[in-house]
């Protein structure tokens, strides 16, 4: 499961996600990509279970990158406890992703394969997604 080795505080605020992504909002390193349509928290298990989708599809051949890493942690407190004393334990990390952002992107691999491989990905997020593609691609 992905997350930090070690982080500065252990308890972060939820912060909002308002408006749209400015950085990592354009392919940078494969041709094809998915990008998101809304926001939502991703977990690491989520990216896992997507990443794993696409490389089974791919049959471990091309490349992929996940462009977001979940570095945020998420607190939870015990089922049943009254109201007041404190914030919760930190339960896992999260990673807060706005609409554009670009999660997973493929290379060396037919465009037939990546949007399959890709589609198949994105069903295991919970978030709306767009499949892309390089501007200068050609077949």
């Amino acid at each position: 499961m992905l997350q930090p080795k070690k982080t500065k505080f252990r308890r972060q605020q939820k912060g909002r996600m308002k408006g749209i992504a400015h950085r990592g909002h354009e392919l940078s390193f494969g041709s094809f990509g998915i990008k998101t349509l809304e926001e939502c928290w991703l977990t690491g298990q989520q990216l896992e279970a997507a990443r794993q989708a696409v490389v089974r599809y791919m049959k471990r051949e091309g490349q992929i990158w996940i462009r977001i890493f979940p570095d945020k942690p998420f607190t939870k407190k015990p089922a049943e406890v009254r109201m007041g004393k404190g914030k919760g334990a930190p339960e896992g990390f999260v990673c807060p992703v706005t609409p554009g952002r670009i999660l997973i992107e493929a290379e060396g691999v037919p465009l037939a394969v990546a949007k399959e491989a890709l589609r198949l990905g994105a069903q295991k997020l919970p978030v709306i997604t767009k499949f892309i593609i390089r501007r200068d691609y050609t077949e």
